[in-house]
């Protein structure tokens, strides 16, 4: 009778004690079997020949190896093309700036009827024009915030926020205003401007497009220096739907200034005043990416002179000087549009009285 370990057929192949023990001591290995010669029949020898035809199948070679790098290198070239055309044709990829209208500008210099009034910035922000204006940011108030046909009332908010923002950077904050540093004033600009723009800077010229004061108030830094940094600002906000894609705002305000001329004390400050009419449009990408399209620009600036050229910088007439006169224009009165091209800025504002 078999015990347990031997079934009555035998051991099955395959298991340990089968049939296969005797190749167990053959091991292939990689080696052996990269190495081994392999040889193939040809037909005639399969057809029963006496003579062995053979063809031996030789390693590969140096010749064998350079064939594959360069497969390797073609594959990697390949795989460089595929993916810059790719980045070309890929469908997020950053688009051209878009076709926005350029913007229009209308300069209009001012100049004194008589001698510029000078004192402290104090006693000149007192007099009875400016008294009743705000300082900086705060005097650029919103009106009544409300949904038109097309838009809500988050993107007329939007809108508005952003052009405020744009007229705090480029009237208001002395790094555009004495410094020359323009980023904060770029950036809230539609890319399809930043080439009128930054031709405006370079090459700044009163042709009606590319005066670099349309932009943005600044005053000439080797000459003139703020004597007090608060601006003072009132004006004016209005917004209007432009068909179903585009939202319209309409700013006007006059900022005055308190300038100096470097090298002196601060009872040698005299006013600067600047009257901005803005025509600024917001499509839905405008929103999105909070930006502007700039496209009107009317400027009265004063005191100038007529013969100066204010299209790359404000080079005031400082405490003291003159110049002869012509038409008066007022730039503290609204009612009135922008269209001169050299006028007579008002009396006034005067220094108060000192106080004992």
């Amino acid at each position: 009778m078999a015990g347990h370990a031997d079934p009555p057929e035998g051991t099955p192949e395959g298991v340990p004690g089968g049939g296969d023990d005797e190749y167990r001591s053959v091991v292939f290995d990689e080696s052996f079997v990269r190495a081994a010669r392999i040889q193939e029949f040809s037909a005639q020898e399969r057809m029963g020949g006496m003579s062995r035809a053979v063809r031996t199948r030789r390693p590969l070679g140096r010749a064998g190896a350079g064939r594959q790098a360069l497969v390797l290198v073609l594959l990697i070239a390949l795989a460089f093309g595929t993916a810059i055309y790719l980045g070309i044709r890929h469908p997020y990829r950053p688009t051209a700036p878009p076709d926005v209208d350029p913007l229009r500008i209308t300069l209009v210099p001012l100049t004194p009827q008589g001698p510029v009034p000078v004192a402290a910035a104090g006693r000149l922000f007192a007099a009875d024009d400016v008294a009743r204006y705000q300082v900086g940011a705060e005097g650029i108030t919103l009106p009544q915030i409300s949904a038109t046909d097309h838009f809500s009332q988050s993107q007329v908010l939007q809108a508005l926020t952003t052009a405020k923002e744009y007229l705090v950077a480029s009237s208001v904050e002395q790094a555009a205003l004495t410094g020359g540093d323009v980023r904060a004033v770029r950036e809230l600009l539609n890319p399809g401007q930043l080439d009128q723009f930054d031709r405006s800077l370079a090459r700044p010229a009163d042709d009606g497009q590319y005066a670099a004061t349309g932009w943005l108030v600044r005053f000439d830094p080797a000459r003139i220096a703020l004597a007090d940094p608060g601006v003072r600002v009132r004006g004016t906000m209005t917004v209007s739907e432009q068909g179903a894609d585009g939202l319209q705002i309409f700013t006007d305000h006059t900022m005055v200034y308190a300038v100096r001329a470097i090298g002196t004390g601060p009872g040698q400050a005299s006013l600067f005043t600047v009257r901005r009419q803005l025509k600024l449009y917001f499509d839905r990408a405008d929103l999105g990416n909070r930006q502007v399209q700039v496209q009107q620009a009317a400027v009265e600036a004063g005191p100038l002179t007529c013969a100066g050229d204010p299209a790359g910088y404000f080079r005031p007439l400082l405490a003291g000087q003159s110049v002869s006169s012509g038409a008066g224009v007022d730039p503290y009165d609204h009612g009135k549009p922008v269209t001169s091209v050299c006028g007579l800025l008002r009396t006034g504002p005067s220094p108060s009285p000192s106080r004992r």
